[in-house]
């Protein structure tokens, strides 16, 4: 575990122009790698036309990805320029489009023709209904007209016209209506079912009139459709293998990736110049990334360039990872500042667990953690948090909200509520302290160590004074040459001219430093309070499950019970927890003045295939 965070180190890579585009997906494929410009050097006419690739390249996806193959890989083969790889992948997805378009119209019409059939089998194969004669239902006409519909569900309020006859047939959910009358009330049918979203089946020409014949009729149809498909299908894997569609669309997929992930490259005619930023400070394994390319290359890791801010990296064992969501909160630690992660990883479920003592509620926090953690990395804290609450509720003697099944190896809350206070001031305190100590070795990171003792270090001995004068009352002698120390340090160290009216404004600030000290250690009476207000729900919970009558109702009220104040208490006690440590803890401090290391996202994978056989199934 690191108490300071690293900088990431500046590298810079120059290489043939030809290469530039499998140079970046190794570097992306590292993980190790954030870029940032720093050149005078130019590709302001590169960056649109590959943007314009990429349009042209989501136009024909919105046309074609769901025929399109699996991309064969995200990295193009051989050395080119990155002008170069847009330009030949788009003309052969292009030829490939000329050449698919009749196949594919082919394809879609018969998977419509092929849906259409499927729910007029549904219709002829209805055994309990005398149908009417579907083909001379099809055939009606000039003066009569025929319909048949399908609804997802029974219309509300529909009128049918008085010359219309409507034959209802229900399948499930479904209703299928099959309406003969005069055209024009037909028409009037057509609108009205059109409000109910009711969708118009076309039946087959050449249907024969037996019920029992049409449906082997339409099974037959559908049989052909099938070997139909079969072809086309296999026409269109003909057509993509003769155009080497797998390769363009991973060579397209990656001139997408480029455009999103580098904003900027620096280029020459035949060279590129790549910069930025590197958490592999040995260089190694970088460059065993470009060496397994067979790039041709020169990498140095030259000082960064003034004026560039550096990622910052946090570098924390897996257990306190996931506390670095607190520090976070206010942004990224900065490079002479402390990483309070690990040091949360004990503090945070110490507070947590004190506020939630109990040994059945803390179980459950640990199970609903280890269950969620993966999907919701968050909730990675309420694992340790458990096992803080479970260790509580046995120095308390509760479990699942009743203190009748454990003995108390500390306290009961409810006997002993000044103890309690007086404890959670006193780990309020030992908090605050951490947190001006972790302030003093800041200061010495950044240089200023003998400013930290002329001044900060006398207000430090005035809040132990404060915080011991409880216990012993000679600690109070700590407050007045704590603030001399101050002062005298203050004015020694300011300028000259003014000094009076420096040494008035240090006093000032020590008040206020110290007031807010006060205020922020008396803040840790919370933690008692919601330990006493924990123990007495649960105590509310456990009187009334013995009020039951019955043991089943008893046990019933206890889940219950338990079930709010893990929904409800925990959730109030984890803010509360999280309070404390941004306004009681960081302000002493933190400050987030960094910036987050940010590594070259992978290129993308190509889309899911989406095969025309499984899409118009």
């Amino acid at each position: 575990m690191a108490l300071r965070p690293e900088t990431a180190r500046w590298f810079e890579l120059m290489l043939a122009r030809d290469e530039l585009a499998a140079a970046l997906q190794c570097l992306a494929a590292s993980g190790e790698v954030e870029l940032q410009a720093h050149s005078d050097l130019s590709a302001a006419a590169l960056l649109p036309a590959l943007r314009a690739s990429v349009d042209e390249y989501r136009r024909l996806a919105q046309r074609y990805a769901q025929f399109w193959p699996q991309a064969s890989s995200s990295t193009p083969q051989g050395a080119r320029e990155p002008e170069q790889i847009p330009t030949a992948a788009l003309k052969q997805l292009q030829s490939w489009a000329a050449d698919a378009d009749p196949v594919i119209d082919q394809l879609q019409k018969v998977a419509r023709e092929r849906a259409e059939l499927q729910l007029v089998e549904e219709l002829s194969s209805e055994p309990d209904r005398e149908l009417p004669d579907l083909q001379l239902f099809a055939q009606s006409g000039p003066v009569l007209a025929s319909r048949a519909y399908l609804l997802e569900s029974a219309p509300k309020d529909l009128a049918v016209p008085a010359s219309v006859l409507a034959q209802y047939i229900r399948r499930g959910q479904r209703i299928y209506i099959l309406a003969a009358g005069p055209a024009e009330q037909i028409a009037a049918f057509d609108s009205a079912l059109s409000a109910h979203k009711a969708r118009q089946l076309t039946l087959p020409p050449g249907l024969p009139a037996d019920r029992a014949a049409a449906h082997d009729f339409i099974v037959a149809r559908i049989d052909e459709i099938a070997a139909q498909r079969r072809d086309l299908d296999s026409r269109l894997n003909e057509l993509q293998q003769r155009y080497g569609l797998r390769g363009a669309l991973a060579d397209l997929s990656f001139i997408e990736w480029l455009v999103q992930n580098v904003s900027q490259l620096a280029l020459t005619e035949h060279f590129a110049w790549i910069t930025g930023w590197t958490s592999d400070f040995a260089g190694d394994r970088v460059e065993a990334a470009l060496n397994r390319a067979h790039l041709h290359y020169l990498l140095r890791f030259p000082g960064a360039p003034q004026g560039l801010i550096r990622p910052v990296l946090l570098h924390n064992p897996r257990w306190a990872q996931p506390f670095e969501l607190f520090s976070r909160l206010l942004g990224m630690p900065g490079a002479s500042e402390a990483d309070p992660s690990g040091l949360l990883a004990f503090v945070a479920p110490l507070m947590f667990g004190f506020m939630f003592a109990d040994v059945g509620q803390g179980a459950v926090l640990i199970i609903a953690g280890v269950a969620l953690h993966r999907r919701f990395p968050a909730t990675a804290l309420l694992i340790p948090g458990g096992f803080a609450a479970a260790a509580f509720g046995f120095l308390f003697g509760s479990v699942f909200a009743s203190e009748q099944y454990l003995p108390a190896l500390w306290l009961r809350p409810l006997e002993r509520p000044l103890a309690l206070l007086g404890v959670s001031l006193a780990l309020g305190a030992c908090v605050i302290l951490l947190g001006l100590v972790l302030d003093a070795v800041q200061h010495v990171w950044a240089g200023l160590a003998m400013q930290w003792w002329a001044t900060r270090a006398g207000l430090v001995l005035c809040y132990l004074g404060l915080i011991c004068t409880p216990l012993v009352t000679r600690a109070l002698w700590a407050l007045p040459v704590g603030l001399g120390w101050y002062l005298i340090g203050s004015a020694v160290r300011g300028p000259r001219a003014g000094r009076l009216i420096g040494l008035a404004t240090a006093a000032g600030e020590a008040v206020e430093t110290l007031f807010q000290l006060a205020i922020n250690t008396v803040s840790f009476v919370r933690v008692g309070a919601f330990a006493l207000a924990h123990a007495g729900l649960g105590s509310a919970v456990a009187g009334i499950a013995a009020t039951m009558g019955s043991r089943p109702a008893a046990w019933l009220v206890l889940a219950a019970g338990n079930a709010l104040i893990i929904a409800i208490e925990g959730l109030v006690v984890g803010i509360q927890t999280t309070r404390l440590i941004l306004f009681e803890f960081f302000v002493r401090f933190l400050q987030g003045s960094g910036r987050a290391f940010h590594p070259l996202a992978t290129a993308a994978s190509a889309a899911e295939p989406h095969p025309s056989s499984r899409t118009l199934s």
